[in-house]
């Protein structure tokens, strides 16, 4: 049986922008499931995915509760919801508290991911104003995953970066352009 795959992408504050760019530098589809984690809050609507999906190749959507994920598919965390992976590999949908005042969390996705995955896990944290994700990188880290970080002297708010930095959650801090170059290996 073939291993299971995943790329994480997660940010906030300055960060979601550099995913949009990045993603919108494709020429080709990644093979592998793709979980984007931004702070979203879900007082406002926001048509994303709609408007990614007519930019790019890649099938893009939300995550639905128990959805089942598939390769060549990007996901994005829904507004007001945690997003966790089950070892079905599924999606779960939580309305607990949020974590570093947000919901989704990156740290709550990061977790369960680094649980389900281990070493088959890519996830890589952008600009943030808060401390979320770097508790989860270093989970990751530790299951074997791959962590990278935005490097924080390009980074709009560099919090989240530095947080993870401070934890030493990341294997190499990256420019924009090395994420990219990474990223279209996947393709």
């Amino acid at each position: 049986m073939m291993e299971r795959k995943i790329l994480l992408l997660a940010g906030s504050a300055g960060g979601f922008s550099v995913i949009l760019n990045i993603l919108k530098s494709l020429e080709r589809p990644i093979r592998i499931p793709v979980i984007v984690i931004v702070h979203r809050n879900p007082k406002y609507a926001s048509s994303i995915e709609d408007t990614l999906s007519k930019a790019l190749v890649q099938k893009i959507k939300t995550a639905d509760d128990k959805e089942a994920i598939e390769d060549g598919t990007i996901y994005f965390a829904p507004a007001g919801y945690h997003l966790l992976v089950e070892p079905d590999y599924s999606f779960s949908l939580d309305i607990s508290e949020p974590v570093q005042y947000s919901r989704p969390s990156i740290d709550v996705t990061f977790e369960s991911v680094a649980e389900i995955y281990k070493e088959n896990c890519t996830a890589i944290l952008f600009s943030g104003a808060n401390q979320d994700g770097a508790q989860g990188l270093l989970m990751i880290k530790r299951y074997g995953g791959t962590t990278f970080v935005q490097d924080p002297a390009t980074a709009e708010v560099p919090i989240m970066p530095e947080a993870a930095i401070q934890l030493d959650a990341q294997e190499r801090i990256l420019s924009i352009q090395e994420i990219k170059d990474y990223i279209k290996q996947l393709t």
